[in-house]
């Protein structure tokens, strides 16, 4: 499970394995950073003709936004309260920018309106055309 998902995080990504090799070796300095990684030894566990070891999926779970079980396959992606997330003090970012607290604000703002609003929308009729009630009386 661990080789198809890595892959899968990796492609997803539209990293090739250098590039992701180089992105490991830039995270911020950790216990986990320590070993440099190539684009070989990443191939090698995609193939699962190497396995990491726990530092190493850590590393990985830490630079995709993942657990370290998601990636081992002992669980599927897990459900984040978008919620929680934006209002943690946890860095955010989006399309690789980082979010400043205004934007996360402004963005919780929104979300939470969209979905108050929803309840008020009337749902498409069978042509798949939604119906605009301006409250006119008649």
């Amino acid at each position: 499970m661990f080789p198809e998902r890595l892959r899968a995080l990796r492609r997803g990504q539209k990293m090739t394995l250098g590039q992701l090799a180089e992105a490991l070796n830039h995270l911020p300095d950790t216990e986990l950073t320590h070993r440099k990684n190539t684009a070989a030894q990443i191939g090698n566990w995609e193939r699962n003709l190497r396995t990491p070891s726990y530092l190493e999926v850590r590393k990985l779970a830490e630079f995709f936004h993942v657990t370290t079980d998601y990636l081992s396959g002992r669980a599927d992606q897990e459900e984040y309260d978008l919620g929680r997330i934006f209002l943690s003090g946890k860095p955010l970012t989006f399309n690789q920018e980082r979010l400043s607290s205004e934007d996360r604000y402004e963005l919780f703002q929104l979300m939470n309106g969209y979905l108050h609003g929803r309840q008020q929308r009337v749902t498409p009729d069978a042509d798949g055309q939604e119906e605009l009630d301006l409250h006119f009386d008649n």
